[in-house]
This record gives C-alpha cells, sequence and structure tokens, in this order.
C-alpha cells in the first residue's frame, strides 16, 4: 500500500458545495477510483484557508497515475472547476505533500 497526500484549494464561498458534490459522489468515479486501486481517500477541509488535504491510500502508482486519463475523470475535473483552483485542463491544482511522521 501508498499513502498520498495533496493539497487543494477551493474558493472560500464554495465550501458547502465542495461538501455538497462530494457527498453525491457520481457512482461511476467511485468505481473508477476502486478500479484504479484507491483503497481508501479522504479530503479534509481547513475553513480558515480554504485548502483541502486530501489522503489516499493507493496499490500501484503507476496504475494510479491513469486516472488522469479516464473520461469520467476528466468529466469529473469539468464539474469542479467553477468551485476550486483548477489548471487549464480542468485538473484541481495540487501539491504533492511529503510524509515527514507517521505513528
Amino acid at each position: 500500500m501508498i499513502k498520498k497526500a495533496v493539497k487543494m484549494k477551493v474558493y472560500p464561498d464554495k465550501h458547502e458545495e465542495y461538501k455538497r458534490r462530494h457527498d453525491e459522489l457520481w457512482p461511476e468515479m467511485e468505481q473508477m477510483l476502486k478500479e484504479y486501486g484507491a483503497l481508501s481517500y479522504a479530503i479534509f477541509l481547513d475553513p480558515e484557508t480554504s485548502t483541502l488535504f486530501g489522503y489516499l491510500e493507493i496499490q500501484d502508482e503507476e496504475r494510479w497515475s491513469l486516472t488522469a486519463q479516464t473520461a469520467i475523470n476528466q468529466k469529473w475535473w469539468d464539474y469542479m472547476a467553477d468551485i476550486m483552483e483548477t489548471n487549464p485542463d480542468n485538473s484541481p491544482v495540487a501539491t504533492d505533500l511529503l510524509p515527514v511522521f507517521e505513528l
């Protein structure tokens, strides 16, 4: 199992909408995440800074990297682009975080 952490940004006035969209995650999106090796995926919000912290446990880094090329993932990025910081292809602006401690 590989552990990954990433930070992203949601617009300050879109916190509730971000949560709502994830509460209603499309079944085909959930299926794709699992098919590409997500064992666990959680996202946390710091409401003071609008920073999102994503924590993932995946099976294989190479397989996981292919999620970006799936049609459902690209559709999800397009769906989320109006409520968070994104790149020109609508992928979230994301920074990988480095592990420094684990108990």
